[in-house]
């Protein structure tokens, strides 16, 4: 195309677009291509899976829904090709966590998946930046990361974020406190040995180990942490057991998390990486705050933990790394 300036007027230029794919047309899936349409995450959203009548289908539904959403292109394929090119590129796809299952439980089939998928995703889109959302969240991320041949900052995964919105969630109910304003992260593995890093927590900018409590709602107690924490870990299950799936949480989760890669936030986030010395943990997967941009997963935080907190962060990095090498990775 050529342009043509005309003296007193600006230069042309053709605006770049934003694309994502999302692999896998189940309901986390479906449900974070429609939150990305709905908040204008991207101007191309695209589904790809093996089912070519599901994703289709998934795909037209959306596509039909345009005229009320910020203006984008839908498609949904069967072939590989329409991942071509993306920007980012989010793993969805996986066996189903059934009622009673833990995440880990399901790592066997879903890293056999991976190890044969992600090579032909890095292959039609090796710029992007490939976001792991399938469980368990933090193996299938290590064994995307070592099967893909991608730099350790391309590969990461959703980890705790969601778990950390399920932790502000509640204790904002217990404090009355906006949401917005509850600062605290779960850390470690995406599963039953994650840890609430309350030692840096605040509300506001006051720290939560000090809040004295407002409007007749009490302090922070350790009981109250511990049941909060309890609850976290294990609300996933009671969602599941109640409707067969979670989707809605996560798809908000992931599509932030992709906001802040197409944007270039540098958003602290608490995503699962390639920890490398981090508090003693090498060579495994797992969730602590880190910087989210352009180039993926940037600087992992220091962020200050007790001796206790630091003792369950490498535990729980032992029980992700063993499944990891039960799965032969």
């Amino acid at each position: 195309m050529v342009s043509v300036c005309v003296p007193g007027e600006t230069p042309f230029h053709p605006r770049r677009t934003s694309k994502v794919a999302v692999v896998g047309a189940g309901s986390v899936g479906a449900t974070l291509a429609y939150a990305l349409l709905m908040r204008g995450s991207a101007r191309t959203v695209v589904l790809y899976d093996i089912d070519r009548a599901k994703v289709e289908a998934q795909a037209l539904d959306l596509a039909h829904g345009i005229a009320f959403m910020p203006m984008a292109t839908v498609a949904g394929s069967d072939d590989i090709e329409v991942v071509r090119g993306a920007d980012v590129v989010v793993f969805t796809a996986g066996a189903k966590q059934k009622p009673g299952q833990t995440r880990m439980d399901l790592a066997g089939a879903t890293t056999r998946l991976v190890a044969a998928v992600l090579p032909q995703l890095v292959a039609v889109a090796p710029e992007a930046v490939h976001l792991v959302v399938t469980n368990p969240v933090d193996v299938v991320t290590y064994v995307a990361l070592k099967v893909s041949g991608l730099p350790a900052n391309q590969v990461f995964g959703s980890g705790t974020l969601l778990d950390t919105s399920r932790l502000r969630y509640l204790v904002s109910q217990h404090t009355g406190i906006a949401v917005q304003n509850v600062h605290a992260y779960i850390a470690g593995e995406h599963g039953d040995s994650q840890l609430a890093l309350w030692s840096s927590a605040t509300l506001g900018s006051v720290p939560l180990l000090d809040w004295p409590g407002i409007e007749g709602r009490g302090p922070l107690t350790a009981a109250v942490r511990d049941q909060i924490a309890d609850e976290v870990t294990t609300s996933a299950a009671t969602i599941i057991a109640g409707k067969g799936a979670t989707n809605y949480a996560v798809g908000l989760a992931a599509s932030r998390t992709i906001e802040a890669v197409l944007n270039d936030e540098h958003r602290i986030q608490p995503v699962s990486s390639l920890l490398s010395g981090y508090q003693g943990i090498d060579d495994v997967c797992l969730s602590v705050p880190s910087v989210v941009g352009a180039h993926g997963v940037g600087e992992r935080l220091a962020v200050p933990m007790s001796p206790d907190e630091v003792a369950a962060l490498r535990a729980s990095a032992q029980a992700v790394r063993e499944v990891a090498r039960s799965c032969g990775y």
